[in-house]
């Protein structure tokens, strides 16, 4: 994925320092199966999702990244919870050091028929928990999804 203008001008200013971004998450489910994709980066399997912009409010943000990401329009369902720490934090490739926090927000799409966006997807699937901790994915969705289980949240 590009880098925003915001994230490079600080870029400029830090170099490849740490850098704490605000993200958003989106835990689309289908009965027992939650949505995820494979990264066209790192092929590993996540969850959709991405940074918030600047003065972006992070519901339209976990819209507009469902709608670039997936071509569809995401019912907001709500808050499952926020996360961060070392198992968001990351070393790109080009060298520079990242710590995600994100929120992550339970939404419905109206069809499992996506346009991807490939640039940044390799292929997405539906996934119950058990299956996802077979899939070479980023740990930190295991939190996520545990506690869209443990909320007892059901989508059909």
């Amino acid at each position: 994925m590009p880098m925003s203008p915001y994230v490079r001008s600080i870029r400029r200013r830090i170099g490849h320092d740490l850098l704490l971004l605000p993200g958003v998450t989106a835990v689309i489910r289908r009965g027992d199966a939650f949505l995820l994709a494979r990264q066209r980066d790192t092929e590993r399997w996540s969850l959709i999702g991405g940074a918030i912009e600047p003065g972006e409010d992070p519901r339209e943000a976990v819209e507009r990244e469902v709608r670039e990401e997936l071509g569809v329009a995401p019912r907001i369902l709500g808050v499952i919870g926020a996360y961060g720490g070392a198992q968001l934090q990351t070393v790109l490739p080009n060298g520079d050091e990242v710590g995600y926090v994100t929120t992550a927000y339970l939404c419905a799409v109206p069809t499992a028929e996506f346009a991807l966006e490939e640039q940044e997807l390799l292929e997405v699937g539906w996934f119950t928990h058990a299956e996802a901790l077979a899939l070479p994915r980023h740990e930190w969705i295991d939190r996520v999804l545990a506690d869209a289980d443990s909320r007892g949240v059901r989508l059909v």
